[in-house]
């Protein structure tokens, strides 16, 4: 990689010419030269800098974002190579929506480094949106989502396991002592507690409300799961989550499930990816991942 990249790069992120000289173990009028070369050769200058702080300018926020891309092409690119001759190790940069990360992804990387302790994983977690644009500019190695996005040709995705969704109601709710199934129209007063734009959850939310063509009035919205159980569990609305996600407050009783007449509804768990090429340590994690397709292994109850 460009060294006057790397320099770059070290300047953004120490705020400082003299902290990013002696993080790279450089005098601070190198560090000073390299950016010079780097604005000389790109013909504009990228940042605004005074004895107190540096500043990207816009075209110094271009350089930026592709020098962050350069620079996770150029390590996996190391990778790659390296693992012509060695086995699986290194890093992996994992990225998972709220459900499988918080719920599913830990044990299936505990199990991963059981089997190749050499691997370095790092995980993210964000919506299903989030991770997708993560995956697409290079800063995660592979996602792991619910949900879709379209219009990202650049992205592969492969479904791999199937996600349950139930509709959950605080435990002394009135309708979990129906004796009968309940039909979604019985629904619409209720409050929903729901995620926010973005999520998988959310979308597969709002399908249901389409497929069955309702309409709640009264919702309110979380930007996770966990805020969204304690207040069902609190008695401020019911929900649609995944089997996953309740696999605890059903066990103690804080929530339960409604019998709802056209539920579960199924969603698929889906792996993203962007490089065709894939570093060992990646590969075996995908293997790894792809062996729990049925998830049995995770149950709680």
């Amino acid at each position: 990689m460009d060294q006057r990249l790397e320099v770059f790069l070290k300047v953004i992120e120490k705020k400082n010419f003299s902290r990013a000289a002696e993080a790279l173990h450089m005098t601070q009028p190198a560090v000073s030269q390299y950016i010079r070369s780097l604005e000389e050769s790109t013909g504009v200058k990228l940042m605004e800098r005074t004895n107190k702080y540096v500043r990207l300018n816009k075209a110094g926020e271009i350089v930026f974002h592709h020098a962050v891309e350069i620079k996770e092409l150029y390590a996996k690119m190391n990778h790659l190579l390296e693992d012509l001759t060695h086995k699986a190790s290194g890093s992996i940069a994992i990225g998972a929506s709220y459900t499988f990360g918080e719920y599913l992804l830990p044990r299936i990387i505990a199990e991963a480094k059981e089997q190749y302790p050499d691997i370095k994983p790092t995980v993210t977690i964000g919506n299903t949106t989030t991770i997708a644009g993560l995956v697409l500019s290079h800063q995660l190695d592979v996602g792991i989502v619910e949900g879709h996005f379209k219009g990202v040709q650049e992205l592969k995705t492969e479904p791999f396991a199937e996600d349950r969704m139930v509709i959950v109601a605080p435990s002394d709710h009135f309708l979990t002592h129906r004796k009968e199934p309940i039909k979604m129209e019985e629904l619409i007063e209720e409050t929903w507690i729901l995620r926010e734009l973005g999520s998988g959850t959310r979308e597969a939310t709002e399908n249901v409300f389409e497929q069955f063509s309702i309409s709640p009035q009264s919702i309110m919205h979380f930007s996770s799961t966990q805020p969204i159980k304690a207040m069902v569990e609190a008695g401020m609305g019911i929900s649609l989550l995944s089997e996953w996600a309740i696999q605890k407050e059903l066990r103690y009783g804080d929530i339960k499930v409604l019998d709802v007449k056209e539920m579960p509804y199924t969603r698929d768990f889906s792996i993203v990816t962007r490089s065709p090429f894939q570093t060992k340590a990646l590969s075996a994690f995908l293997d790894l991942l792809r062996s729990h397709k049925e998830l049995t292994d995770f149950k709680i109850l």
